[in-house]
């Protein structure tokens, strides 16, 4: 087959940043994306319905001309946040909230140090239909890196699903063979989205034959058995996985310094990329589905109407991609 058309699909998690980097990053999503659900974890965080709305003008006004690629705003979790807070967003027609363990990931400082604490705020946003959407990972320095997953999920993640059973949770960038069994067997109202990189790379593509820091995100790559893993259920077709490219763009000095920070940037590529993997795996009716439906069906969106069409022919993607503001940026993640 060396043509395919789909309905056009969404990308149910990316980082966009802010200023200036918008108009590097809005338009290498709306080039075939229709909706983006926007990370929160700016600096300082999107923490309230206000800095929501605001935040959304800014992407908008960085769209090509004549685009109708529309953000999905989501909140930041803090120990601070309240259930007016919720109340709030949902009145602002805010869909999420994002929950990041404190520490864990890039712009993560502000995040949650006491899960417990807000379980009351989980109420509320099952109470007002918003999702809940999870950076599955513990911080505990004394537990290996690449178990931190697997461990949220023994510690935190079994307890959130059970204890607020009418709660839409949203495992974000799954990366292991225990986060997908675990999505599989959950309730109803669990759900996980799968980056490109952990699709198609794992832990010996960032680490065999030198540190490759463009290959470096959170969760971290894992053992090829879990990549494998991942493979397998997007191709079972499973409406409980959908796509989210965690798309991240870091300046070029900053990925490739003495202590390089996390994020693969995918947008350039993405659809590209995810279409490459159901092609490998024979799989190409699946991935309509995957793109363009079980994302909006699980959010409780309407899905899109409009088609992409994909055309098998060799290309490059740009090794350097230049920044508003001057910087080079590799332009995505080596495979």
């Amino acid at each position: 087959m060396n043509e395919i058309t789909i309905i056009k699909p969404d990308d149910w998690h990316l980082h966009f940043r802010d200023q200036d980097m918008l108009f590097e990053t809005v338009p290498a999503t709306a080039r075939c994306f229709e909706r983006a659900v926007v990370m929160p974890n700016l600096v300082p965080p999107v923490t309230t319905a206000a800095l929501a709305l605001s935040y959304k003008e800014r992407i908008l006004a960085a769209r090509p001309a004549g685009s109708t690629f529309m953000p999905v705003m989501t909140i930041y979790l803090t120990d601070k946040t309240s259930v007016q807070d919720i109340k709030d967003a949902k009145k602002a027609g805010v869909l999420a909230a994002k929950m990041y363990p404190a520490g864990a990931t890039t712009n993560s400082d502000s995040g949650v140090n006491s899960l417990e604490s807000l379980y009351p705020v989980f109420e509320a946003l099952a109470d007002n239909g918003m999702l809940l959407l999870i950076h599955g990972e513990v911080t505990q320095k004394h537990i290996d890196i690449f178990d931190r997953e697997k461990e949220f999920i023994d510690q935190h993640m079994v307890k959130i699903v059970e204890r607020v059973p009418h709660l839409k949770v949203v495992f974000e960038h799954i990366t292991t063979k225990e986060a997908a069994d675990f999505v599989l067997s959950a309730r109803e109202g669990v759900a996980a989205t799968i980056t490109p990189q952990h699709l198609l790379l794992n832990r010996n593509d960032m680490l065999d034959g030198g540190i490759r820091p463009h290959n470096y995100c959170l969760p971290v790559l894992k053992r090829s058995t879990h990549q494998q893993a991942l493979r397998a259920v997007v191709k079972s077709g499973s409406p409980r996985f959908f796509l989210g490219t965690d798309s991240a763009p870091h300046a070029k000095h900053r990925k490739e310094s003495d202590c390089g920070c996390a994020g693969c940037y995918s947008a350039w590529s993405a659809l590209e990329l995810y279409t490459q993997v159901f092609d490998e795996l024979d799989a190409l009716d699946k991935l309509e589905g995957f793109a363009s439906f079980y994302g909006a069906d699980f959010y409780g969106l309407p899905r899109n109407t409009e088609t992409v069409t994909l055309v098998r022919e060799s290309w490059e993607v740009p090794s350097n991609i230049t920044l508003p503001n001057g910087e080079l940026h590799c332009a995505v993640f080596c495979w």
